[in-house]
């Protein structure tokens, strides 16, 4: 179940660095607070070796169902919307 925290005392610069990073990924300040906690906190992370692997998988199968879709039109559309 999900729960309410307050953090209280929280140095400027931190807050600055959160806030510019929930503008860079479009989130929520509290959204981007729980995916930085997360990243943080998650039991056991992926190891530079395993990602490389999990992507050389990605890629010999031609990609996900997701990123076959994707072309360089809408790519190109994504990176002017992004962009002010």
């Amino acid at each position: 179940m999900p729960t309410t925290l307050t953090l209280k005392n929280i140095p400027d610069a931190v807050y600055d660095r959160l806030k510019a990073s929930a503008e860079i990924h479009r989130r929520s300040m509290n959204n981007e607070a729980i995916v930085c906690l997360e990243t943080v906190l998650s039991p056991a992370p992926v190891s530079s070796v395993e990602r490389l692997a999990r992507i050389h998988a990605i890629r010999s199968t031609g990609g996900t169902a997701s990123t076959k879709k994707l072309d360089h039109r809408l790519i190109d559309k994504f990176k002017r919307d992004g962009r002010p």
